[in-house]
């Protein structure tokens, strides 16, 4: 693991090193969300988290390590028996209400937490232990898949480990978006979609509080470290930036809006630069 950085900075740094690295270590990337919300956090909680799932994918059933069962179903009752039952990781509807439950570090503490988080903890306690595993990001609902697509094995962690039939897939898709489950709907989730998922969750979170801005703006600016963030992301800055009376700095996002936008969407670009000026009207 690597030193402690000395502040924010530089946290943020290995948060954009390690998102546009070959291949993003998930279980870091979350982990590093969760220096924005507590500064307390340092290498060695970091660290102690990283071991925690070690030490849990240790006590994975032999019979399923690597080369012994690479049955899907095996699998998913293994985790199920280990993390659902054992140690008791799932969710309640109140957990939606919370903060902590989009931060690794405070759902290995508490075993509670969001869909998707508690997924990101069977992924890398199976990933370690030599599963077949992968996330399967339902609208609404993430789920974590064991095995191929031909004999893959859906299990729900807010369910404690749950087992999903077909059915239970297509409920709850229906609850989520009102619509038929589509093929499409059950592709793998890659480890920059889930961080992307996660802080779009958490910036969901934000936007009905107005008195947590400063958790809007970070959570923006870790979407803004990911590769080829959206340009709007600017926008929303901006807004966040003014509203703090940051009113050059919000300017400046202002104008960077502008300018990605110029070419495609030249009437916005000219409403976005006025806005800009008027921002920087403000200072006056």
């Amino acid at each position: 693991m690597h030193p402690r950085p000395p502040g924010t900075t530089e946290w943020r740094r290995l948060f954009a090193a390690e998102a546009g690295s070959p291949r993003p270590d998930l279980s870091l990337l979350c982990l590093l969300i969760g220096t924005e919300a507590d500064p307390s956090l340092d290498a060695a909680d970091i660290d102690a988290a990283r071991r925690m799932l070690d030490r849990l994918a240790e006590q994975v059933a032999p019979d399923h390590r690597i080369g012994r069962s690479p049955d899907p179903l095996a699998w998913a009752l293994a985790l199920s028996e280990l993390l659902g039952q054992g140690f008791g990781f799932k969710g309640r509807p109140g957990d939606y209400q919370r903060l902590d439950s989009s931060l690794l570090h405070q759902v290995l503490r508490r075993r509670r937490g969001l869909p998707i988080l508690l997924s990101v903890v069977w992924m890398e306690v199976a990933r370690r232990a030599g599963a077949p595993v992968h996330g399967v990001a339902l609208p609404g609902h993430f789920v974590v898949g064991f095995g191929p697509p031909e004999e893959r094995v859906l299990v729900d962690p807010f369910g404690g480990g749950r087992l999903l039939t077909g059915m239970d897939v297509e409920l709850l898709v229906a609850a989520a978006t009102g619509t038929p489950l589509a093929p499409s709907m059950l592709g793998t989730a890659e480890p920059l979609d889930i961080v992307a998922r996660i802080l779009n969750n958490i910036r969901a979170w934000a936007a009905s509080r107005p008195e947590r801005s400063d958790v809007s703006l970070w959570a923006v600016d870790l979407c803004l470290l990911l590769p080829s963030p959206s340009p709007r992301l600017h926008y929303e800055r901006a807004q966040l930036l003014v509203q703090k009376g940051e009113y050059t700095a919000g300017a400046r996002e202002l104008d960077t809006y502008a300018d990605e936008v110029a070419a495609l969407d030249p009437a916005t670009a000219d409403r976005v630069r006025r806005q800009a000026q008027g921002a920087r009207a403000m200072l006056n």
